[in-house]
């Protein structure tokens, strides 16, 4: 089972009970871990296995169940 979620900045909700956001463009959150992404780029959060990818000022998190 996946869940998936957009945002775009300055927004904040949650997948599943982990806490995710955008707290302005090009910075986000997730499970309190913060990185920078820049127009393109994506990163996984080895914590809480969730996928965030961004495409202009859309960010795409996605937990895959394994």
């Amino acid at each position: 089972m996946s869940e998936s979620l957009t945002l775009t900045p300055p927004h904040y909700d949650k997948l599943g009970v982990v806490h995710c956001g955008v707290i302005r463009e090009g910075t986000v959150t997730c499970g309190g871990d913060i990185v920078q992404l820049e127009d393109g780029d994506q990163h996984r959060f080895d914590r809480n296995g969730i996928l965030v990818k961004r495409t202009g000022s859309d960010y795409s998190f996605d937990k895959t169940d394994t």
